[in-house]
This record gives C-alpha cells, structure tokens and sequence, in this order.
C-alpha cells in the first residue's frame, strides 16, 4: 500500500471512529454529518467523499464495529464436536452482545428506529443476517435440521437473554454464569433436535 493509499485509509479510519463516538453518544437522527467531520478534524466534504450520506456513513460505522471485535464466533462452529462448536460460539456471542458498544447501539435502534426507520433496516443489513446464515449452515450440516431456522432464532433469543436482563439494568453475569446459561441452552437444543 503507498503513501497516499495509507493517507486515504487513515482518514477513512478517523472518519469512522468519529462516526462511531457521535453515533453512539448523540444518536442517529441528532449525528450530522459537520459533527463528525470536526470530530474526525477533516472538512464537511471530506466526509462526504468518503461517505455519499448519513445513512451510508452508518452502515460502514457498523460494519467497522463488527470487524473491530476481539472474537470471530464462526470460528468455533468449525470444531469437529456440534456440542463443544456451539457452547464456544454461544459463549463469545453473549460477551459480543454486552459489549458497551452493542448495548449502546441496540439502545440507539430502540430508542430512533420509529422515526428513523432505516436505521433497523441497515443494522440487519450488516450483522444479524450473517449470524443467522452462518448458524443456519451449521445447524443442517451438522445436526441434520432440514428447516433450521427456527430452531436459530428460538435457540439465539435464550442466549440474548442477559442482554435484554442488562439493558433493563440488572448487572452483567460472571463469566461462570454466562457458561452455564449457554450449556442448559445448547443442551435443551440438541435434546430438542435428536428427536
């Protein structure tokens, strides 16, 4: 990569966290476009040729958010045991999901997306949709679901569980809790699907 490409990518990535701050902490119908640019301390046009709008600046904002995540979950639905494959992914999906920014985000979608509704559209655009797919895949291929989306969503809602406990204002789990949450989850699942 050269200098200017560098020099672009840099600016892109300013850009993006300052769209991240103002997002999260002002929300999307007050974010303007002149806020982020001076909190990213480049020019309105900048943004803008970078960005064509505010809602296109949003959706790279979480896209950006999602690659910027310690874990990748997929990852252990390649282990060769389903049960061992879906507790490690159930655990890093919880910690992904209390993370301040996720609870910041879910709570900006709540609070704007009637009149804002583009902004739902746009979130299941970027994240949801890929989790499902992924989780979909697995749950024919490995445990022989032939309609498995249901079981996705019905067994996803239990593991969301402590964050809908966290955005009502009960306190985060432990770590054992959270373990434990998703092994009765997964074992309540595959006793569910061996039938």
């Amino acid at each position: 990569m050269g200098k200017i490409e560098q020099n672009k990518e840099k600016k892109r990535r300013a850009i993006l966290e300052a769209a991240q701050h103002v997002f999260l902490s002002e929300g999307y119908i007050l974010a303007s476009m002149d806020k982020i640019a001076d909190q990213a301390q480049v020019t309105k046009q900048t943004v803008y040729r970078y960005f064509s709008s505010k809602i296109d600046l949003f959706q790279a904002t979480l896209t950006h958010m999602g690659s910027d995540s310690e874990d990748n979950f997929f990852d252990h639905l390649k282990k060769p045991d389903a049960k061992d494959a879906l507790e490690g992914f159930g655990v890093n999906f919880i910690h992904a999901h209390l993370t301040d920014n996720h609870l910041s985000t879910f709570r900006l979608l709540v609070a704007e997306s009637a009149k804002a509704p583009e902004i739902t559209s746009t979130f299941f655009s970027v994240g949801p949709n890929e989790t499902d797919k992924h989780l979909s895949e697995f749950f024919a291929d490995r445990l022989g679901l032939t309609a498995p989306d249901t079981a996705v969503q019905l067994w996803t809602s239990m593991l969301l569980a402590f964050r809908d406990s966290v955005l009502m204002g009960m306190p985060h789990p432990s770590d054992q809790q959270i373990e434990q949450h998703v092994k009765a989850a997964t074992e309540l699942l595959l006793a569910k699907t061996a039938r």
